[in-house]
């Protein structure tokens, strides 16, 4: 497994001429932590975080100005083959929400963020759990139950109020997409 295989590809991205304003509504409509900015050919000359934006959005001259004036060069990227170990090394030790993934001739084609490395890093039972942990705590208000999943097959068990809630339960944990089978006992 390689950066090709975790980045999110194509990257959302703007050019050095895009307002930083437009590059404000852009990272805010996608929820991104920053946005690399290439060139007409594709080549990756910068990048932009939200804190360069907020910090250019106070002055209406570089609000209305082109990205080119507040993103930050030299960027650091990664190559396609560089291992998911090596991705988040650079990341952690250069404080990095996200690392832009480019070709030999700095052509971008695609982003890794944290939780890309997170997704391929946390098995798929973990997240299970977390995501019927969640819809239980939704319907409880607190943490009642324990839940165990292997191979999505989840188990709840913990003490029911009465045959109807442990129904309802039952059905919830259901809803969850992923779960394969369930089971649950107090």
């Amino acid at each position: 497994m390689n950066a090709a295989d975790v980045m999110t590809s194509p990257a959302v991205v703007v050019n050095p001429a895009t307002a930083v304003r437009s590059a404000s509504a852009v990272l805010g409509e996608h929820g991104f932590s920053a946005l690399p900015v290439v060139d007409d050919e594709g080549r990756l000359v910068g990048i932009v975080s939200g804190a360069d934006l907020l910090l250019a959005g106070t002055t209406p001259a570089m609000a209305n100005g082109p990205v080119s004036r507040v993103m930050r060069r030299p960027v650091i990227s990664a190559s396609t083959t560089a291992t998911p170990s090596e991705l988040t090394a650079t990341m952690l030790s250069q404080r990095l929400r996200c690392l832009p993934i480019v070709t030999n001739g700095q052509t971008l084609v695609g982003v890794v963020s944290r939780s890309d490395l997170l997704r391929i890093l946390t098995p798929e039972d973990a997240v299970l759990a977390a995501r019927v942990e969640i819809a239980l705590r939704a319907y409880s208000g607190a943490p009642r139950w324990t839940v165990e999943v292997d191979d999505g097959d989840v188990n709840v068990s913990g003490p029911f109020a009465d045959e109807a809630e442990r129904k309802i339960v039952e059905a919830l944990v259901r809803t969850v997409p992923g779960v394969r089978k369930s089971a649950v006992a107090s």
